[in-house]
């Protein structure tokens, strides 16, 4: 069975700081047998605080840019320029640091060049299909979703498919986002989860509560959860690496 570990940390800036030094220690080991690694990333404050801290530490690191795919689990279907765009952000933050590849680089479809996220969508799983992501990254909500694929909403049903539009979210505007097919046959999912109002649902994903999305995500080979404390509040301290 793949491993499951929850990571507890102090607080959120202790988190972000730890999360990136993992980040960054884990794609140098991918890369070190020569193959290109393929990194999902996502959006939130956690997940950015993350890259500022890694675009701070690459530099001085093994880390090869050029041998690095970079994807997103999810977007908000709104034009490329649009400031709230995942990509746009985490681009922001690395792009100083990072030399990286355009042709490696792959945002997901905007709302400027598709008619609507379910075509965007199509598009988006051509260009990942055959891909197997090395490192998933997500952030877990407050209603306990992940990417952009919420409880009691179509997006979220058992599907072959590998992305999906997400129309008339329960957190406007539309989006694009990853399934859980797609990933779940990463080899690795890490999750972010910071804050009290976080504490509820990373307990019941984490107890496999089937009604939480969090609950549903897994690596082929590891699933590992970056917590602060007040996240981890309902989580036994047994259960958690420090």
């Amino acid at each position: 069975m793949p491993s499951v570990s929850v990571l507890r940390h102090p607080d959120a800036a202790a988190l972000a700081a730890n999360a990136a030094a993992a980040l960054l220690r884990r794609v140098v080991e991918m890369q070190a047998g020569g193959g290109i690694v393929h990194l999902c990333l996502t959006g939130g404050r956690i997940a950015n605080t993350v890259y500022e801290h890694l675009a701070g530490m690459v530099a001085t690191s093994h880390l090869d840019p050029g041998r690095l795919e970079l994807w997103w689990g999810d977007e908000r279907f709104v034009p490329t320029d649009d400031p709230t765009r995942h990509s746009l952000q985490a681009l922001a933050r690395l792009a100083g640091s990072f030399p990286l590849d355009p042709g490696r680089t792959h945002p997901m479809p905007s709302a400027d060049a598709f008619a609507d996220p379910h075509e965007a969508a199509y598009a988006y799983a051509r260009e990942i299909s055959g891909t197997t992501l090395d490192i998933c990254l997500l952030g877990i909500g407050e209603d306990g979703h992940i990417a952009s694929l919420f409880a009691d909403h179509p997006a979220f049903e058992p599907t072959q498919s590998l992305v999906v539009g997400v129309a008339d979210p329960p957190k406007p505007p539309e989006r694009v986002s990853l399934t859980l097919s797609a990933i779940n046959r990463s080899r690795e999912v890490w999750l972010f989860g910071s804050g009290p109002e976080k504490a509820g649902p990373v307990s019941r994903a984490l107890r496999g509560d089937p009604t939480v999305p969090a609950a549903h995500v897994h690596g082929v080979e590891q699933t590992l959860w970056f917590v602060d404390e007040a996240a981890a509040a309902l989580v036994p301290y047994h259960s958690c690496g420090l």
